[in-house]
């Protein structure tokens, strides 16, 4: 069986559907007797029982030829949509404006203009209460259209206000479209590299931040256009590992959403982004107490009853819960007790399977590996490790990458297994090369871990506080300091220095009252 295969759409579509929706569709499609045996029919029956697609068994039970199997499976996908988009569960704010905007359309053809109009009227108040700015936009067209051939004493008036409605909406639509691609390319190169590395990265970045940013006055703004507005700037900083920023323009487009509550059930994937992200601001800045105090709020929200959630909504719900609950053992060392947590999420994720992408998945091994570094089981870190470095096909991400390969460096030093250190060392230093990644700390660690060999053992605690040397006056650089972000070796190295463990230095220096981490 062919990856191909497997991935086919259609059966895809098919094993996505509820007990729920299997039966609206076949209620929809029995609700005219000559669709009872029709080919397309017969296909979601055998393509429902089936656990893996496969072209030559659809053949082979003679429900279809081979030459209409490709049309026949297109219909079976059209009628599925059409029968989900029918679900209630599937309507929201925007399929009603849609659905609405159609009516209108139908009747203008018919010529019942009067009722059309009453329609769009309605349809677009709707819009614009949900900041549905295109929408709004699109009604008001047609309005124009059909109040050009229904001919009132008012029309001059009518005219009047309608072109002032497309005009304010046209200028905040292209408001929001702009700050929309800024957010959205900005978000495209920290996917790909990462953080700025340097100095020189830093301008391109902001220089190409600013050229794009449109001129506009926030207290014209509205709801879609602050949280496109939030979101630029959100990523500008996070590029910049301005994370003190990131959590100023996080906060603000998470209370922008318990401003307007509506909002949260209208765009629920933006709510939880919004959290996503500033969860994630305050474990960079490693403020625990205001970390749990927000992400028991997340949770509250999510959990209550009326919060929607679809199975997109679902999938984003259990990513961000589950990372952000692994995060705050980071922050204060308590990793023993993060270690709970991983037979639970690897439960969960054979359920999520088909709904999460590969880069997701390395990250949570990323951090499954972390947590055992951290409570010292070196073996196991190894293990998820190689998931990540294993992984030929994962082009996102290319820190992680770069990281999960410095980690395995010193999971294989710790655990004891130098017998192809050697090979380690080489094969990592290609690798960060090929990347263009090799910055001074890994440049430091790696130097550091060829050089162990010849270090006698009564030499180690020295050579350990030699390193450590050279690696402080990178702990707070503007560039230098994302390795540390990823893997704490600075706490590593006092390990060493001190004979105890990591999580025991970690936990130590977030109890000292001088850890201005945890102050904002």
């Amino acid at each position: 069986m062919t990856t191909k295969d497997q991935k086919d759409n259609l059966f895809s579509l098919v094993k996505s559907l509820t007990k729920s929706e299997k039966r609206q569709f076949k209620l929809y499609v029995g609700r005219l007797g000559v669709n009872a045996d029709s080919k397309f029919l017969n296909l979601f029956n055998l393509l429902d029982k089936a656990k893996t697609y496969n072209e030559d068994t659809i053949l082979q039970s003679k429900i279809v030829k081979k030459q209409q199997l490709a049309n026949v499976k297109a219909h079976l996908y059209k009628q599925i949509l059409i029968s989900l988009k029918l679900n209630p569960s599937h309507q929201n704010v925007r399929s009603q404006i849609r659905e609405q905007l159609d009516f209108a359309s139908i009747l203008y053809h018919k010529g019942l203009y009067k009722q059309g109009l009453k329609i769009l009227d309605k349809a677009k108040d709707l819009a614009i209460a949900n900041e549905e700015k295109n929408l709004a936009f699109e009604i008001v067209e047609l309005e124009k259209i059909i109040e050009s051939q229904y001919i009132t004493r008012s029309i001059s008036n009518r005219a009047d206000e309608l072109a002032i409605q497309a005009r304010d909406l046209s200028s905040q639509n292209v408001i929001a479209s702009k700050l929309s691609n800024l957010s959205l390319q900005l978000y495209s190169i920290i996917l790909k590299t990462g953080y700025v590395k340097n100095e020189e990265e830093a301008k391109i970045v902001t220089k190409y931040f600013n050229n794009r940013l449109p001129k506009i006055k926030k207290k014209k703004l509205g709801f879609r256009e602050k949280l496109w507005y939030y979101k630029a700037h959100l990523w500008h900083s996070f590029l910049l590992q301005d994370f003190l920023n990131c959590y100023r323009y996080a906060s603000k487009w998470v209370d922008l959403f318990y401003q307007n509550p509506k909002m949260i059930n209208v765009n629920p994937v933006f709510f939880l982004k919004g959290n996503n992200y500033l969860l994630e601001a305050i474990f960079f800045i490693g403020n625990k107490p205001r970390f749990v105090e927000k992400l028991k709020d997340f949770k509250a929200t999510v959990d209550n009853k009326k919060f929607i959630q679809d199975e997109n909504v679902s999938t984003l719900v259990f990513l961000y819960t589950n990372f952000h609950s692994i995060n705050q053992h980071f922050i204060d060392g308590s990793f023993e007790e993060g270690l709970e947590l991983i037979p639970k999420i690897e439960k969960e994720l054979v359920k999520f399977e088909s709904r999460i992408d590969p880069h997701h998945k390395m990250i949570f091994y990323y951090k499954f590996a972390s947590l055992h570094f951290g409570a010292g089981n070196n073996k196991a870190c190894i293990a998820y490790l190689s998931k990540i470095i294993s992984n030929k096909s994962l082009s996102m991400r290319e820190d992680l990458l770069c990281f999960s390969r410095v980690l395995n460096l010193v999971a294989h030093y710790e655990a004891g297994l130098d017998y192809h250190l050697d090979t380690l060392l080489r094969s990592t230093y290609k690798f960060l090369i090929k990347m263009n990644d090799l910055h001074e700390v890994q440049k430091e660690m790696i130097k550091f871990i060829r050089g162990l060999q010849d270090i006698y053992p009564h030499d180690l605690k020295n050579a350990f506080k030699d390193l450590l040397e050279r690696l402080k006056v990178y702990e707070d650089h503007p560039f230098e300091r994302r390795a540390f972000l990823y893997l704490d070796i600075i706490s590593w190295l006092e390990s060493k220095i001190e004979n105890c463990t990591v999580q025991e230095i970690i936990k130590r220096k977030y109890l000292a009252p001088q850890n201005n981490r945890r102050l904002f």
